[in-house]
């Protein structure tokens, strides 16, 4: 324990070499890209960043990564919430099976998600015929753009409710049953409070990731101008017109929406730490 104060209080050159590092490596990969997008949003003026920002497939793109965003968070909520209750709660044969699969978005690439869902819904799927008769269009929809958000997006919530309820166990749920309690009580007066932080943490991280998505939502889109591109792809499109300015001011847009949920993320990741104490 000693030692390990003694490490702690360390005032040698090791520290500050360790702490300069860190800072320049923050400083190039990360503050300066961004103050440049600023800079570059903002070069010709202030009028021609909101014309740029208020365009109408800006708008419509804007629009569309809001509308994906909040489907997304909301359907990836009701699986995490489930999925980490199935997987701390019980017993089964492929339990572990399961837990792999949640981890799965992680490890595959985008772009290969995005070409499954087209092997699977598009014109070569042998369930293509009965969607196209239903008249469900999935690829080169906004359906696919769910889809794929979905897919990249969905272990984030779980993976941070499942270590919570692991350390919590089942002796309170456990007891309250015992009493007479209901599940519905059982998780809203015993279980919910204990996930709570770890909750809303998991939905800010599938927030951000959901509104940056490129490689899947690229795949399935079609890059349908005011129909299917989202912010990064409608970014991707003016940046390879030249039109650079347009280009950073969208997204400069993207990156204040994204230090928002920073601060959040940050705000919860505090109030979770001081009501843990």
């Amino acid at each position: 324990m000693v030692n390990d104060m003694n490490i702690r209080k360390n005032s040698g050159p090791v520290k500050w070499i360790l702490i300069g590092i860190s800072t320049i490596f923050l400083v190039v990969m990360l503050v300066l890209p961004l103050i440049y997008v600023l800079f570059t949003a903002f070069e010709e003026g202030i009028q021609v960043f909101l014309d740029a920002v208020t365009d109408e497939y800006a708008l419509k793109s804007i629009g569309l990564t809001i509308e994906v965003t909040v489907i997304a968070v909301i359907l990836n909520t009701i699986f995490g919430i489930f999925a980490s209750w199935c997987i701390t709660r019980f017993q089964f044969r492929g339990k572990k099976v399961i837990s792999t699969l949640i981890d799965l978005p992680l490890t595959v690439s985008p772009i290969i998600a995005g070409l499954i869902y087209v092997l699977t819904f598009g014109r070569q799927s042998a369930i293509y015929p009965y969607l196209q008769q239903a008249g469900i269009k999935i690829i080169f929809a906004v359906p696919g753009v769910v889809l794929a958000t979905i897919f990249v997006t969905f272990p984030f919530i779980s993976r941070e409710i499942i270590p919570v309820l692991t350390a919590q166990g089942t002796d309170e749920e456990e007891a309250a049953a015992l009493m007479g309690a209901g599940g519905f009580t059982i998780f809203r007066e015993i279980t919910f409070p204990h996930i709570k932080w770890a909750l809303l943490y998991g939905i800010v991280l599938c927030t951000a990731r959901a509104m940056g998505e490129f490689g899947a939502v690229s795949v399935l889109s079609g890059h349908l101008r005011g129909k299917t591109n989202t912010m990064p792809l409608y970014i991707e499109l003016l940046y390879q017109g030249y039109d650079f300015t347009g280009a950073f001011a969208v997204s400069a847009i993207l990156v204040l929406m994204a230090v928002t949920i920073l601060v959040l993320r940050s705000v919860l990741e505090n109030k979770g730490r001081t009501e843990g104490e």
